[in-house]
């Protein structure tokens, strides 16, 4: 297997993270990365919020129904996207998995935190004083992983099909 692939495929849903700074040139890396995920149009209508601030952290982890864990995190990067391009769901959701990989190959764990739609994405936008152009798409927070847990995937078969739908 390609290293590509291996990162891929070993990629998992980090929650738990050891109390371990992650260098700034990972975090600078992984950016630079970020701005190479596909975007239609090549519009790259998106900014990244990188938040390191303790409260801030506590904060946005007591508004995320299911990102308690993010108070507990180095780092959490916020995606935001402008809400007037066609394809900011599309574009700021491949910006976040460009991240996500991008942490996962110098061994920093993360998890997706929904933020399109969800109640607290306003109140997040403006702890991070992001204007109201843009809107929250996600939040990642990201660690060192204190747990890694391996959770069963679905068959190539029960998830693929060739040419038509068939039952």
């Amino acid at each position: 297997m390609n290293l590509g692939l291996t990162i891929l495929k070993g990629r998992r849903s980090i929650r738990k993270y050891k109390e371990q700074k992650i260098e700034e040139n990972i975090i600078n890396d992984t950016l630079e990365s970020a701005r190479y995920a596909p975007t239609a149009r090549n519009a790259q209508a998106w900014k990244i919020g990188v938040i390191r601030n303790k409260e801030t952290l506590l904060k946005i982890s007591e508004l995320a129904s299911h990102g308690k864990f993010i108070k507990d995190a180095d780092a959490c990067f916020a995606v935001f996207a402008e809400k007037e391009h066609q394809y900011f769901v599309e574009d700021g959701s491949a910006l976040t998995m460009q991240i996500i990989l991008s942490l996962w190959s110098f061994g920093v764990g993360s998890c997706w935190v929904a933020g399109h739609g969800k109640e607290y994405a306003e109140e997040v936008q403006k702890i991070l004083k992001v204007p109201e152009k843009y809107t929250l798409i996600s939040l990642i927070p990201a660690g060192y992983p204190a747990e890694v847990t391996i959770p069963k995937k679905k068959d190539l078969e029960d998830i693929v099909f060739t040419e038509e739908y068939k039952e």
